[in-house]
């Protein structure tokens, strides 16, 4: 059974497919590394808002 080659738009469609990827996964990435940066510094305490409504 042969296939048959793919058309040219599908060509361009899957490099800008990868492409979006990409951006979306260093954006992921980004984002994840901020907020493990900002958790895990010395000056990380919770909000005066959230310690307000537990006790």
């Amino acid at each position: 059974m042969s296939f048959r080659p793919e058309h040219e738009m599908h060509t361009r469609r899957k490099g800008r497919n990868i492409g979006v990827g990409l951006v979306l996964g260093a954006l992921i990435a980004i984002i994840f590394g901020l907020t493990y940066v900002k958790i895990t510094s010395q000056g990380f305490q919770t909000p005066a808002s959230a310690t307000e409504a537990q006790g």
